[in-house]
C-alpha cells in the first residue's frame, strides 16, 4: 500500500473543482496524511457502524438486552481517537463514543462482550448496559446512564491532576505531562444544569478539560432548537469568559482532525478549557426502543443518509481517487469479518458466576474490622465540643495526607493568599466554624472555596477521587443536599460496583444535619438519613458526641469507601457531650454501636440528639424502679443488628428512637430485621418515637411538638414498660 498521497491524486480531484473535495485534500496535504491514515479512518469507522449492527443483530436474537447506537457520530470521534493518547489523557465519554473507544484501543469483541452481559466486559464486567464505557489500562473512566453527570467529574479529575504535578509526590497516583481530560455529551446534555457548572469551574480554574458536544440535533425526539438559545450551542457560548470554541463538520474525519489538531495544540499549552461543537448525524433511533420515522420526516431521513459519515467518508475517498471501490469494500469486509467473528467469540464467553453479584460493592479494606479499633490515648486538652473535635481531626489528617482536599461552600479561611497573614481577619471556616484553621494546618491548594451549587462539590470530589486523591468535603446543610443527590447515589455510591472495581470513589461527605434549633424552620432542620441508607455502596455515619467524632471521622477519611458524615448541628457545642482529646491515632470501626448505659428492664436504639434524651428519659424511668439499656448506634449503614439482638436477650423490650420521620425511617427497618431474626426474644411490640409526618415550623411551640422530644421518649417506655 502506498504511503502518500501524491501530488497528481491532487491535481486530478483539482481539476474538477470541487471546493468541498479540495478543502478535505488541502487539510490532507497541511498534515502530512498518509493513506495508512485514511484507512484507519475508514477500518475505524466501519468497525464501529458494524459493530453497533451486530448489536442490533444481537438484541433481535435475545443475546443482548439493550442497544444505543453511535451510528453517524464516526467522524468526529475517529479524528478524536487519533489526536489525543490512550494510556496518557483521561476519558469520560458518552453512550454514542464507540468509535472514540474502539480508536483508542477497546477491542469489539470487548464491546460485544458488554452487550451480553459476560465476563469479556472490561468495561464493567457485567454491571452495565452496552455502550457504558470504561477501561482502567485506558483511562477511560466508567460511565453512568445519567445525562450530564460526567462534567463535574471530569472537572475533579483535571483538578487532580494539576494538583499531583503540583505536589511532585513520590507513590503517588500517576500524573502526566500535559494531559488533557475530554468529556462528551450530545445536544439534548447540554440543558442539564451540571454541564453549564462544569463549564463555570472549568473556566475559572482555567483547567485541561476538552467539552465535546456531538450535536445529532435530537435529543430523542426533542430538536435542538427547542432547548438551546439560537438552536445551537456554540452561538449560546460564543461569549463564554475563558472558554475557546471550536465548530466542525463531525461528519467529516479529515476536516475533524483540522479542529481536532488545532484543539489538542491549544489544550496542552495551558491555555484553559475548550467547547468543540461538531454536528453529525444521528441515522438510526436513539435507541431500539425509539423509532424516529414517527417524528422525523423522509426528506430528514434521506438527508442524513447522504451525509451520514459511513456513506460520505467512502464516498470522498473514490470521488477523489485516492481509493479505488474495491480497496474501500476490501476494508468493509475486513471490518464485517473482525466484528462477526467477535460476536461469535463474545457469544461463546460465560456470564459471571451468580456468587460475585455482590462483589465490589465496598472495597477490601474493611472500616468494620480490627484494623479501625484503635485505643484513647487522653492527654492534652479536655472538654472539647464535638464541633472542636472534628476541626482537630481535620487539621491533624490533612497535615499527614498531601491527597486530601477539603473544599465546599465557605469552608475555607480565605479564598485570596495575601489574607492569610492579615493580623485583622479571622477568617471563615465555616458557617458553624468547623473548618476554621484547616487551610493553614494544610499545604496550598488542599483546602478551597466551591461555587454555591452542591452538585459541583459532589461530582468534581468524585473525579477527585476516582483519580487518587481523598475528598473531605463539606454540603453546607443537609437541606439543600438534594440538588447533590443524583451524583451521591447514581455516581458516588456505584462507582466501584458499576466497573467492577477498577475505578473507586473513597471520599467523605460531611453534612451538618437535623433540627432543635429554634427557629431553623423546614430549611434548616431536616432528616433525612434513611435516603442514605437505601444505597448501597455509601456508609452512613452519625456521631452523637466529641468522642465518637474524633473515631469515626478518622475512620471515615483513611477508610476506602465513600462515606457520609452526618453531624447534628444542636450537638456541636452542647456541654453533656464533650471529651478529651483521644489522640491521633484514635480509630472507632464501623457498624459497632456504642453501649451508652446497661439495663435490664427495656432497650432503646438511638442516635444524633435523640442519644440525649434518651439518657434523660431512662433518669426517670430509673426513679420508677426500671433499669433502661440504651445503644447508641453511631453508624446507620452498616448498622449493628447484633448489638440489638444481644440486648433484647436481657431486656425483650425495644424502642427506637429518631428524628426523622416516623413513616419510611430507619427505625422501620429495624424493627423488622427484629420481627425477622429475633421475633422469640420480644414481650412486647417494637416501638418507635420519632418526627411528626410533617415539615419543621419556624414557631419554637410548633417546632417541639413536630420533633421528638425527652417526655415523648418517656412516655413510649411506660407504654412499653406496662405491656
Amino acid at each position: 500500500m502506498r504511503t502518500n498521497i501524491s501530488e497528481n491524486e491532487a491535481t486530478a480531484v483539482n481539476s474538477k473543482s470541487n471546493p468541498e473535495y479540495n478543502k478535505k485534500l488541502d487539510i490532507i496535504k497541511k498534515h502530512k496524511l498518509t493513506k495508512a491514515d485514511l484507512s484507519w479512518f475508514l477500518k475505524n469507522i466501519y468497525l464501529s457502524r458494524k459493530t453497533d449492527d451486530a448489536e442490533i443483530t444481537m438484541k433481535k436474537q435475545n443475546k443482548a438486552f439493550f442497544q444505543i447506537s453511535g451510528a453517524g457520530h464516526e467522524g468526529i470521534l475517529s479524528a478524536t481517537a487519533k489526536v489525543l493518547k490512550a494510556k496518557h489523557d483521561y476519558f469520560i465519554p458518552y453512550y454514542r463514543d464507540r468509535a472514540l473507544v474502539l480508536g483508542l484501543g477497546h477491542s469489539v469483541y470487548e464491546q460485544l462482550c458488554q452487550a451480553n452481559g459476560n465476563t469479556g466486559d472490561t468495561a464493567s464486567h457485567g454491571r452495565q448496559m452496552p455502550a457504558h464505557w470504561g477501561n482502567v489500562n485506558l483511562n477511560i473512566v466508567s460511565k453512568s446512564s445519567c445525562t450530564g453527570t460526567q462534567f463535574l467529574q471530569a472537572v475533579g479529575i483535571a483538578e487532580a491532576g494539576l494538583h499531583l504535578k503540583k505536589m511532585k509526590l513520590k507513590d503517588s497516583p500517576v500524573y502526566n505531562d500535559r494531559e488533557i481530560v475530554y468529556v462528551s455529551c450530545g445536544d439534548g446534555t447540554t440543558s442539564q444544569g451540571e454541564f453549564w457548572e462544569g463549564l463555570t469551574t472549568a473556566c475559572v480554574n482555567k483547567l485541561p478539560v476538552l467539552f465535546m458536544v456531538e450535536d445529532n440535533g435530537y435529543a430523542i425526539s426533542t430538536p435542538t432548537w427547542v432547548q438551546t438559545p439560537g438552536g445551537s450551542i456554540s452561538k449560546a457560548l460564543a461569549n463564554f469568559p475563558g472558554l475557546k470554541i471550536f465548530v466542525c463538520d463531525g461528519n467529516c474525519p479529515i476536516e475533524s482532525y483540522d479542529t481536532m489538531v488545532e484543539v489538542e495544540k491549544y489544550l496542552r499549552a495551558g491555555n484553559g478549557p475548550v467547547l468543540v461543537h461538531a454536528s453529525v448525524t444521528r441515522p438510526y433511533s436513539h435507541s431500539l426502543s425509539d423509532d424516529h420515522g414517527y417524528y422525523r420526516t423522509k426528506d430528514d431521513l434521506a438527508d442524513e443518509h447522504y451525509r451520514d459519515v459511513f456513506n460520505a467518508f467512502p464516498r470522498f475517498l473514490t470521488g477523489t481517487g485516492l481509493f479505488t471501490t474495491d480497496e474501500v469494500k476490501a476494508h468493509l469486509d475486513e471490518a464485517t469479518k473482525e466484528v462477526r467473528d467477535s460476536m461469535n467469540r463474545a457469544l461463546e464467553t460465560a456470564w459471571p458466576d451468580k456468587s460475585t453479584y455482590k462483589d465490589h460493592l465496598y472495597s477490601d479494606i474493611d472500616p468494620t474490622s480490627s484494623e479501625f479499633d484503635t485505643a484513647p490515648q487522653f492527654s492534652g486538652k479536655e472538654d472539647i465540643p464535638l464541633a472542636t473535635a472534628i476541626n482537630m481531626t481535620l487539621k491533624s489528617e490533612i497535615k499527614k495526607n498531601p491527597l486530601m482536599m477539603v473544599f465546599g461552600e465557605d469552608v475555607a479561611d480565605f479564598t485570596e493568599v495575601e489574607k492569610y497573614d492579615n493580623p485583622d481577619l479571622k477568617g471563615k471556616g465555616g458557617v458553624f466554624k468547623v473548618t476554621h484553621g484547616v487551610q493553614k494546618a494544610a499545604k496550598a491548594g488542599q483546602v478551597f472555596n466551591s461555587p454555591l451549587a452542591e452538585a459541583n462539590i459532589i461530582g468534581r470530589a468524585i473525579g477527585m477521587a476516582m483519580r487518587g486523591l481523598k475528598p473531605v468535603v463539606e454540603i453546607q446543610f443537609f437541606d439543600y443536599i438534594w440538588t447533590a443527590y443524583m451524583q451521591l447515589k447514581n455516581e458516588m455510591a456505584t462507582t466501584r460496583y458499576r466497573s467492577g472495581g477498577d475505578f473507586k470513589c473513597p471520599m467523605v461527605v460531611r453534612v451538618p444535619i437535623g433540627g432543635y434549633l429554634r427557629g431553623g424552620a423546614m430549611y434548616h432542620s431536616q432528616s433525612g438519613e434513611s435516603l442514605f441508607t437505601h444505597n448501597p455502596g455509601i456508609r452512613v455515619v452519625y456521631p452523637s458526641n466529641a468522642q465518637d467524632a474524633i473515631g469515626l471521622l478518622r475512620t471515615a477519611i483513611r477508610c476506602d469507601d465513600p462515606v457520609m458524615f452526618l453531624e447534628h448541628k444542636h450537638l456541636y457545642y452542647q456541654g453533656y457531650n464533650r471529651s478529651a482529646d483521644p489522640g491521633e491515632e484514635y480509630m472507632i470501626p464501623f457498624g459497632k454501636a456504642r453501649v451508652v448505659k446497661e439495663g435490664k428492664s427495656a432497650t432503646i436504639v438511638a442516635w444524633g440528639a435523640l442519644v440525649q434524651k434518651s439518657v434523660e428519659a431512662a433518669k426517670e424511668l430509673e426513679k420508677e424502679g426500671h433499669s433502661i439499656e440504651i445503644l447508641d448506634a453511631r453508624t446507620i449503614a452498616p448498622f449493628d443488628f447484633e448489638a440489638v439482638f444481644k440486648s433484647l436477650k436481657k431486656t425483650h423490650r425495644l424502642l427506637i428512637c429518631h428524628e426523622e420521620h416516623k413513616t419510611s425511617g430507619f427505625a422501620g427497618e429495624i424493627a423488622a430485621r427484629v420481627n425477622e431474626e429475633a421475633f422469640e426474644t420480644l414481650d412486647a411490640p417494637i416501638l418507635r418515637v420519632c418526627s411528626e409526618d410533617t415539615h419543621v415550623a419556624y414557631c419554637p411551640d410548633l417546632e417541639e411538638v413536630i420533633l421528638p422530644q425527652t417526655n415523648n421518649v418517656v412516655d413510649a417506655l411506660r407504654k412499653l414498660l406496662a405491656y
